[in-house]
């Protein structure tokens, strides 16, 4: 898959957590500038490339933006990676870089991170009492792994207004994922921390996001891909 305009993207995932172990997938993340013109179209470019073998998602520029407003902790992360973890970084992402705190805002943050937290504890719930498969079992510790890490990100950013992307020790975490999927009942009192936690905690983030700040960066994107001979 060739996707032209990238303007930002690097390697996200368990790679980025410090949670990855041999045989782990390298999962990528970018977003893309669609040529401005194409915007006003019949149909619309594509928003999303999603490809497996390489495991990489592209996001359309104004997508992307939607995603990281609503709160969306795979989206947000992009733009907090370790400078090492960098693929592609060009001007205009380096300037969503600069302006990543404006998509942030209260409420949301703590309603995707906990949400999220949420959805990975109900899939360890449906999976009864921990007598499954060797697979299954992997896969449980795995969400029991993403339960953890959403919750102690969220929260962190909810309290600082900066998002962690490495986790501190990562053998804990992987001792929390073997401990869950012994027994998934046990992912529940972490997550009753962390919701605790959010009341407790006063947070910097503002009740809105600045999308004034956002539209801005997003016209500079639409200008810089303007051209006005495809119109001819």
């Amino acid at each position: 898959m060739t996707v032209q305009n990238i303007l930002l993207s690097g390697i996200v995932g368990s790679t980025a957590y410090g949670l990855a172990h041999t045989g782990s997938d390298i999962d990528r993340l970018g977003l893309f500038a669609a040529p401005t013109t194409d915007l006003h179209g019949l149909r619309g470019p594509k928003e999303s490339h999603v490809t497996t073998a390489p495991d990489r998602t592209l996001h359309e520029a104004a997508k992307w933006c939607r995603l990281a407003l609503g709160g969306n902790p795979t989206a947000m992360e992009l733009v907090w990676l370790p400078d090492d973890l960098y693929e592609t970084r060009t001007p205009l992402g380096e300037e969503l870089i600069g302006i990543r705190t404006s998509f942030l805002c209260a409420k949301r943050v703590r309603d995707a991170y906990l949400g999220y937290a949420t959805q990975q504890f109900r899939r360890l719930e449906n999976r009864g009492d921990g007598s499954f498969s060797a697979d299954t079992r992997k896969r449980t510790a795995k969400h029991a792994r993403h339960l953890k890490r959403l919750c102690h990100q969220g929260l962190g950013l909810y309290a600082t207004g900066q998002l962690e992307i490495r986790v501190e020790d990562p053998e804990e975490y992987r001792a929390f994922g073997e401990r869950v999927a012994a027994d998934p009942q046990a992912a529940l009192p972490v997550l009753r921390h962390y919701e605790a936690a959010f009341d407790e905690t006063r947070t910097v983030l503002p009740e809105e996001p600045d999308e004034a700040a956002v539209e801005a960066w997003l016209y500079r994107v639409r200008g810089h891909f303007y051209t006005a001979e495809a119109l001819t």
